[in-house]
């Protein structure tokens, strides 16, 4: 696709600009009323700002240096909005890139029918039932799982957030300071919404949504059916329980049936890195890992590199964010330098997610040694890979695997790809993605390479959660086009 320069590029802006504000109320009829959500390249549109429709088709236009533009988007939702569709993920930027290449000025109707066509007039649900699910702790992680639950509400259909069990705070207001923290965050922002407040029944109203707060000290405290919830998939992101004996007292609870761990799993407790190994979650399976943050982010590259060039051993070295488990001035501290002030210090520290990548990785068990250092910066971290291939390659080469891995490959929403040369750490707060490559550090030597990958520790982690929690509750979303 070749378009020339503009002549007028504040005509040209301001006529984008009214495409993608025209976009808006198509995008969001659908999600509403169809459940289908609609993304650009793996960005998802719904509930987009004008101006973030707009950078996100120039990331298209840099990743892929192609000119796709909102006049050539526009057409294919606007026909897109007029089909009888049921739930399904529809990539609209890459079913255009598609109509431009090999439409041939064919109907835009009719070549989203020859695409998409089997979901056209379908009365398939995601699920027969809405998925009731409860937030067990509601720290860092929960909070973000909860933002992530009510903005995937859509038509009600899928996975529904009714409760949050927490242990009762200290102070008279604990309701209001819970729901505070939820509405107001220092490094991911404001919530999207509104939240109500209903001290007298205990609840949050966000977005609609009616979440129950539950005072409990233990899981077997709980009776969720006395709240009306039923067959509900607990969300354990206190890290207390991580074994099998520990994490299945929330089972003993009336009205629980499943239960996902936000944290690496002991004994038999399988732990699943979404789009690697989610297989593991079975329809029957009852308890669940959804591993580390830092195994999300590394296991999904070295999975593409080994199927790609193999690998025969190497070192991880995470550059990671403080987290709540250190403190902010030195004290006492069970574990070695945590104890050590984290908002003034490097702190060198262990990390499992080397030995974690044999559990989901089985090939590379013996292959990998690893080590953390904390860094004062409150979110967004870093995975340096420094692996030995079984092959030898090139930056060039390496980087163009890698980009088409994260662009047209199952691993898409796994694995991002920037190409700046300024990017830094906040850059990447939000990201959704388990990780995202940087290309331009990468350092290749035959078939030595030293890889740099960001991940939002918090965010993107809180995303993988999701995703094996709809797995678990056996939602299914058609995919349009499919990942090749």
């Amino acid at each position: 696709m070749i378009r020339p320069q503009p002549t007028d590029f504040f005509k040209d802006w301001k006529e984008r600009e009214a495409l993608a504000e025209a976009m808006i109320p198509i995008i969001g009829r659908l999600y509403r009323e169809n459940n289908v959500s609609v993304y650009i390249y793996g960005r998802n549109m719904v509930n987009l700002a004008v101006t973030d429709i707009m950078k996100a088709h120039r990331f298209v236009r840099q990743i892929e240096s192609n000119e796709l533009s909102e006049f050539d988007t526009f057409p294919l939702i606007e026909a897109l909005g007029k089909l009888d569709l049921g739930p399904a993920h529809i990539d609209i930027g890459k079913l255009t890139v598609q109509y431009l290449e090999q439409g041939n000025g064919q109907d835009r109707g009719a070549f989203l029918d020859s695409k998409i066509g089997d979901d056209i007039g379908t009365t398939r649900k995601p699920l027969p039932e809405p998925q009731d699910v409860v937030l067990y702790g509601f720290g860092r992680i929960g909070r973000l799982v909860a933002r992530l639950l009510v903005a995937k509400a859509g038509g009600g259909d899928c996975l529904r957030l009714r409760a949050i069990v927490v242990r009762k705070g200290k102070s008279s207001d604990d309701l209001a300071k819970r729901a505070s923290l939820l509405r107001r965050d220092s490094v991911h922002g404001p919530f999207k919404g509104t939240i109500r407040v209903l001290p007298e029944e205990n609840k949050l109203v966000c977005n609609g949504n009616v979440i129950q707060v539950i005072y409990a000290d233990a899981p077997e405290e709980v009776d969720y059916t006395a709240y009306g919830i039923s067959n509900a998939i607990i969300v354990d992101n206190t890290g207390v329980w991580r074994d099998e004996a520990g994490l299945g007292r929330h089972l003993n609870s009336p009205g629980a049936s499943k239960v996902i761990l936000t944290a690496p799993g002991k004994d038999n407790i399988p732990n699943v890195v979404y789009g690697i190994n989610n297989h593991e979650i079975k329809g029957d399976s009852k308890l669940v890992s959804a591993a580390s943050c830092t195994t999300n982010a590394i296991v999904p590259v070295l999975k593409a590199l080994m199927d790609e060039y193999g690998i025969r051993s190497g070192h991880v070295e995470t550059v990671h964010a403080y987290t709540n488990d250190q403190n902010l001035i030195d004290n006492y501290h069970k574990g070695e330098r945590r104890g050590r002030s984290a908002a003034l210090n490097m702190v060198l520290t262990e990390t499992g997610a080397a030995k974690a990548v044999a559990k989901v990785i089985p090939d590379l068990a013996g292959k990998l040694t690893g080590n953390a250092i904390r860094v004062p910066t409150p979110n967004v971290s870093m995975a340096i890979l420094n692996l030995q291939l079984d092959s030898e390659t090139d930056v060039e080469s390496l980087n163009e695997f890698m980009r088409r891995t994260a662009l047209h490959s199952p691993l898409q929403q796994q694995i991002g790809y920037t190409r700046s040369r300024e990017a830094v750490s906040t850059d990447f707060v939000g990201d959704r993605h388990a990780c995202v490559f940087d290309s331009r550090a990468t350092i290749v030597d035959g078939n030595s390479c030293v890889l740099y990958c960001w991940y939002d520790n918090e965010f993107g982690y809180s995303c993988q959660v999701v995703r094996c929690l709809e797995q678990m509750a056996g939602v299914q979303w058609a995919m349009y086009p499919l990942a090749k």
